[in-house]
């Protein structure tokens, strides 16, 4: 169990946003190629009904992606991603007003309208700005929260790049580099996102949640992205379609190391882990209390 650490928040608007109890961030794929078949949305119905599920099941965020990131996925540039994105962001906007959106997205221009244009109040590049290097000056200049990911290469050749001569110290020692840079350029809400399933092997990202504790040390905010991922379905010889129950089991394991947002395609059952499992720490703070 972790002990205890200094409360995180993040600044949404001006406003800060506790995330002692963790949140929960609905995933929505405005594309026709991600890996799970069920997230895909592309027309403005599936757009609004996608929403308004994420928020009913307790979504405190809904992250938008125009772009796939598997590595048989075609990259696509700033312009047409912005051609996929902008119309959906701008009809979220118009039946939610009020909803906290992320933005998947790894280029500068993308992230500089959607947060200008649409109110977008988050950045979650997958690249920790190596795709795009203006990325970083402008999050700064932005003002908003940046979720900042491990990952090397690109999402076509990510997975070409999972040599490590240490893998754990190699993925902290980049955190420890481009939060410092971050910091350097005034961003001063940046969340953690390990990467699980980015340049990594299976055994790689079962070795990250070992570890995951120790990304603490950096005393920000720590995403985990696991939800039906291949770390699942490889392991235990299935397919996304059928890898729900092992995303709640790793989810609650990454909860119970202290992470902070949860980024899933199934919100309500990842609410349900958030809720047992501060129940528990809960309990096991009494019990503890009791027993000194």
């Amino acid at each position: 169990m972790q002990s205890k650490e200094k409360v995180k928040t993040i600044n949404l608007n001006g406003e800060l946003m506790n995330l002692s109890e963790p949140r929960v961030m609905g995933i929505l794929n405005v594309t026709p190629d991600s890996f799970y078949s069920g997230s895909r949305k592309q027309s403005e119905r599936d757009i609004v009904e996608r929403c308004g599920q994420i928020l009913r099941e307790g979504g405190t965020f809904i992250d938008v992606g125009a772009q796939s990131t598997t590595p048989i996925s075609r990259l696509l540039d700033a312009k047409e991603e912005a051609g996929r994105l902008m119309p959906a962001l701008r009809l979220i906007r118009k039946e939610f007003p009020q909803a906290l959106l992320s933005v998947d997205t790894f280029y500068a221009d993308v992230a500089k309208e959607a947060v200008e244009e649409h109110g977008v109040n988050l950045i979650n590049d997958i690249s920790g700005g190596q795709i795009d290097e203006q990325m970083f000056p402008t999050v700064a200049r932005l003002n908003v929260p940046y979720i900042l990911m491990h990952m090397r290469g690109t999402p076509q050749t990510m997975q070409q790049l999972t040599d490590y001569d240490h893998f754990v110290q190699e993925v902290l020692r980049y955190f420890a580099e481009k939060v410092a840079q971050l910091n350097q350029l005034g961003v001063n809400d940046v969340i953690l996102d390990p990467g699980f399933g980015f340049s990594k092997t299976v055994s790689q990202n079962y070795e990250l949640m070992a570890y995951l504790k120790y990304f603490h040390i950096f005393e920000e905010p720590i995403l985990v992205g696991i939800s039906r991922k291949s770390m699942i379905y490889k392991l235990l010889g299935s397919t996304p379609e059928q890898s729900l129950n092992g995303t709640s089991v790793l989810n609650t394991v990454a909860l119970l190391s202290g992470a902070h947002i949860l980024r899933v395609h199934d919100v309500k059952e990842a609410v349900e882990c958030v809720k047992i499992v501060q129940e528990l720490k809960h309990k096991l703070k009494v019990c503890s209390r009791i027993s000194a």
